[in-house]
């Protein structure tokens, strides 16, 4: 409790030596008319590292309390952040993956070595039962990537039927015999992952006629409908989106895209906790330039779907930094700081601009793996300052985009990148009540930033805030509390002003009813 007063006073005392900046905001609440899909704030699961194994699954066996298998205190975590959508069993894994041998009684299903991840063995007792029973109890939908690059068209097809199919066929009374009746619903499946790469390192003009192929025989059994998506382009590879639009066109649903906010592909992508102002400043830079990536791929797909029927996916992304010292090679396992919570706030208030062809999103990944959610140590669980700002950000979730005009200061940092310091969304939910979540990147000062919200009453304003006193700053197992949202209450409403006081490095949701 000492430390917790100690704290907020350290912010306060920061607060007041910092000097003033201010930003200005309008919001035309009378102009929403794009839904932002819940499925935006999706999350991703693959047998990486300690994401299954230890993270959402340690058997019913175990001495950690857990609930049918899954551990009890992630399982909650989970149900409290209202995860819309789940992408399982990988990344690079899913194109390895023979889902046959993770059905059936554990004692039989036979072992692999995970070649992508640290060449661990897998043994295959996290499989399709579990994860779809796992998605029943978190209310999300499961999207299922399956596997192009060593699998075979019969494999993915026999694998929906045995997960859709209510009829009296082989894949369904398999699927009963290892006791299940019911059919899942599965709605989003991926044909294949990262096929340019990890997923079999194919040209676009093969990979698309694979995509055709696979896709025909993954077909709708007993009321449930696919939504196919298409391995789509790494970054900056817009050749893979044109080919793709080309040569595919509708029969896929949606088209997949891979961000992450990284330093670079070989090498050192530098430390998660130990970095400098100038190291901070380029990563707001690099992740806010998903913006122009995400631009450019919909102006390809805007030229052969000006309706905007396919949907595009941005089905990983996040910050992806050296794994932390000590642990095992190749399971990417890395702390999450204040830094990092910035990279969800700002990469969400993008996507929520582009919700007419944007239809999902999954950050990488749920735990214990590159930008989690949630780490775990044996019986011990955190959560990280990306947990909460998901947790701040799920008012938005199926609410009305609210568009909005934003003037701020910006700072130039390296490699020719313009950071704004203030970012902002705004939605409206069925009820008519207001978000807005402000972020102030400013590692130094305050911002006043003047919202002006013609046409709305406003009759009562509440808040949550996110800092810390440093950015560096994070919560381990010793200090779990060290970054968690507390009450804000620094935003009045004036006549026709909402003016808001944001802190040095903050991050604020405002409730106005």
């Amino acid at each position: 409790m000492k430390k917790q007063i100690l704290t907020s006073a350290l912010l306060v005392a920061s607060m007041s030596l910092s000097a003033q900046k201010s930003a200005s905001i309008k919001i035309y609440a009378d102009q929403g008319k794009e839904i932002i899909p819940k499925e935006i704030y999706g999350q991703f699961a693959e047998h990486l590292g300690s994401c299954i194994y230890g993270g959402l699954w340690v058997g019913e066996n175990s001495d950690i309390p857990n609930t049918k298998g899954y551990r009890t205190d992630v399982l909650n975590a989970l149900k409290d952040l209202q995860v819309p959508v789940l992408r399982w069993p990988g990344g690079c894994f899913a194109d390895e993956y023979h889902w046959m041998d993770g059905i059936g009684p554990k004692e039989n299903r036979p072992k692999m070595v995970n070649n992508n991840w640290g060449g661990t063995i897998e043994d295959n007792s996290f499989g399709t039962h579990e994860f779809l029973n796992l998605c029943e109890m978190l209310n999300c939908e499961p999207y299922i990537s399956g596997n192009v690059g060593s699998g075979s068209v019969e494999e993915l097809a026999k694998w929906v039927e045995y997960m859709t199919s209510d009829g009296d066929s082989p894949m369904a009374n398999l699927r009963r015999k290892n006791g299940r009746d019911k059919a899942w619903k599965v709605k989003f499946l991926g044909v294949g992952n990262e096929s340019w790469g990890c997923g079999g390192s194919m040209r676009p003009e093969y990979y698309a006629d694979l995509y055709r192929r696979y896709s025909t025989y993954c077909r709708n059994y007993d009321g449930n409908s696919l939504y196919k998506i298409a391995s789509g382009a790494s970054d900056y590879d817009y050749n893979w989106t044109e080919v793709l639009m080309k040569n595919v066109g509708h029969r896929m649903n949606g088209l997949s895209l891979h961000y992450y906010t990284v330093t670079g592909w070989s090498g050192s992508k530098g430390a998660a906790t130990k970095f400098n102002k100038d190291d901070y400043y380029w990563t707001m830079g690099k992740c806010l330039e998903i913006e122009d990536v995400v631009k450019k791929h919909i102006a390809i797909m805007d030229q052969y779907d000006p309706k905007k029927h396919i949907g595009l996916l941005v089905d990983e992304w996040g910050t992806w930094w050296d794994e932390e010292p000590g642990t095992t090679r190749g399971h990417l396992y890395q702390q999450n700081t204040l830094r990092d919570a910035f990279v969800a706030s700002l990469t969400l208030d993008i996507f929520h601009k582009y919700t007419d062809r944007i239809k999902m999103a999954n950050i990488a990944q749920i735990v214990n793996v590159l930008q989690s959610m949630i780490l775990t140590k044996g019986k011990e669980m955190i959560l990280t300052p990306t947990y909460h700002v998901f947790n701040m950000y799920k008012v938005h979730q199926g609410a009305t985009y609210l568009p909005l005009n934003l003037i701020s200061d910006k700072i130039n940092v390296r490699d020719n990148r313009t950071v704004p310091f203030i970012s902002a969304t705004a939605s409206k939910d069925k009820n008519g009540i207001i978000h807005i979540s402000l972020s102030n990147v400013d590692a130094d000062e305050y911002q006043e930033v003047s919202i002006e919200l013609p046409g709305v009453k406003v009759n009562n304003i509440s808040g949550q805030i996110l800092t810390s006193n440093n950015l560096t700053d994070y919560n381990s197992f010793e200090n779990p509390n060290v970054i968690k949202p507390q009450d804000f209450k620094d935003a009045k409403m004036t006549k026709s002003l909402l003016k808001v006081k944001l802190p040095a490095k903050s991050i604020v949701t405002l409730t106005l009813k």
